[in-house]
């Protein structure tokens, strides 16, 4: 069996407390090891920019991980960010659009789970669904 890697890392909460607190210290550690070299597209409804998801992955980084300036510097290259409501359309056509030519997405979902359907059908209706290989 050959192995099926992801060619994108989509974090659904990129602005929450537990992506603060656990998930920005994965991809740094997965870039010390050189097991990331594709897109990480954080989402939320937040009001944010890119710049300010940065600043914030680099203080989760010196709080809680203990940050690698150079797998850092890696990570800031691959950050990416959708600002938009988990209702909206128009954020999982601007997923869509973030992801480019990807053709299979991890989607990691830091979230309250009331909210997995609704951001489960809309990765389907937008086009993301043949990125995750979900399956109907």
């Amino acid at each position: 069996m050959s192995a099926r890697r992801s060619a994108a890392l989509v974090f659904f909460g990129a602005t929450g407390d537990f992506t603060y607190k656990r998930i920005f210290s994965s991809p740094q550690a997965m870039l010390k090891r050189g097991a990331l070299e594709v897109p990480v597209i954080g989402v939320a409804n937040a009001g944010w920019n890119l710049d300010r998801m940065k600043a914030r992955a680099k203080d989760s980084l010196e709080k809680h991980a203990g940050l690698d300036s150079v797998a850092f510097a890696k990570l800031s290259g691959l950050l990416r960010y959708v600002n938009g409501d988990y209702k909206d359309a128009a954020t999982f056509a601007a997923i869509r659009k973030e992801l480019g030519s990807a053709k299979r997405a991890a989607h990691y979902l830091a979230i309250p789970p009331v909210l997995f359907g609704r951001v489960v059908e809309h990765l389907g209706a937008s086009g993301c669904r043949r990125c995750t290989g979900m399956s109907t």
